[in-house]
């Protein structure tokens, strides 16, 4: 993708206008409400995941919860950097966001985004260990080394998010800023520069796809084995236990990585869907997780109601 260089002081972009999603005018109530029941929710209900991980001492001490919680707290942050400027969309405010506010959204983005992504790794490998491994677990994954890990995801996803902040905000923007997307993500954004962007597609390509699909494929892998290492459970209650586990997680980890990978994996192309598709990572899969982990995770509606019987005892107490 080339842009044409003629640039001056006078006509540099000091905002930009993020279009949203097109809609027809008569749905805009009611995709309001939508996506305003979306936030809400998910707030909510990854909140609820955080408070029971960290109140339940079963469930904190133990690596897999560890991650689950910081999965939940990624998924609010991230949630809260799309979605309140996504319904802001489908009201009369403007739909103006400073400079300063798009570079700030599109780092987070990508500084949550590719820490969930490197998260989702890491519970895969904590699984692959717990079920292919379950003799050597306790020494291969513990509470320290997960503290490690986890860190380790959070500094990664900080640096690719500078990268990507960094580079597609040094290329000069001098002409139209409308933003044909719903947050300021960088094929969109990279579609208004004034200047060469070759470069910079084909940093996102290898940064960002390969990296997604690198990732997805360890995934893939790790569950490989876990699926081979649980069809040689000779009790059907174990075989089951154990997919149910490991199904929930993939699942989610489908939803999220399919998307990432279908728009970052086609460098200078502008499809109708990439919107579409965009709101399953953004904002349908930090739904999901507290929906798939608590419903379909026995331990976890175990602490739930453990809390709740311990406060009912103490009401009744008082």
């Amino acid at each position: 993708m080339r842009r044409n260089k003629n640039t001056s002081l006078d006509t540099t972009v000091t905002n930009f206008i993020l279009l949203g999603l097109s809609h027809p005018p008569n749905l805009r109530t009611l995709l309001f409400l939508v996506f305003f029941i979306i936030y809400i929710l998910t707030q909510l209900g990854n909140l609820l995941i955080l408070l029971t991980v960290w109140a339940d001492s079963k469930l904190h001490a133990r690596p897999m919860y560890i991650l689950l919680g910081v999965l939940s707290f990624l998924d609010m942050w991230l949630s809260s950097v799309i979605v309140p400027r996504l319904i802001l969309n489908f009201t009369p405010a403007s739909k103006a966001i400073p400079f300063g506010g798009c570079v700030a959204q599109l780092y987070f983005f990508h500084f949550l985004g590719s820490t969930q992504c490197f998260l989702y790794t890491l519970m895969a490998y904590d699984r692959y260990l717990a079920i292919c491994q379950p003799l050597r677990y306790p020494l291969l994954m513990n509470g320290r080394l997960c503290t490690i890990l986890v860190s380790g995801a959070w500094v990664a996803g900080s640096i690719h998010g500078s990268i990507q902040a960094t580079l597609t905000f040094r290329l000069p923007y001098c002409g139209p800023n409308q933003v044909d997307y719903f947050f300021c993500d960088i094929p969109a954004v990279l579609r208004l520069a004034c200047a060469d962007t070759t470069v910079n597609e084909l940093v996102t390509f290898v940064d960002i796809g390969v990296v997604a699909a690198s990732c997805f494929m360890l995934i893939l892998l790790s569950y490989a084995n876990i699926v081979h290492a649980i069809l040689k459970i000779r009790t059907a209650d174990g075989r089951r236990r154990a997919f149910s586990t490991c199904g929930s997680h993939l699942t989610v980890v489908t939803v999220y990585y399919v998307p990432c990978i279908f728009i970052y994996l086609r460098p200078g192309s502008k499809s109708p869907l990439d919107g579409a598709v965009a709101v399953f990572y953004t904002v349908v899969t930090p739904l999901l997780n507290p929906l798939i982990y608590t419903l379909r995770n026995q331990e976890v509606k175990s602490a739930l109601k453990r809390i709740t019987a311990g406060r009912g005892t103490v009401n009744e107490n008082k």
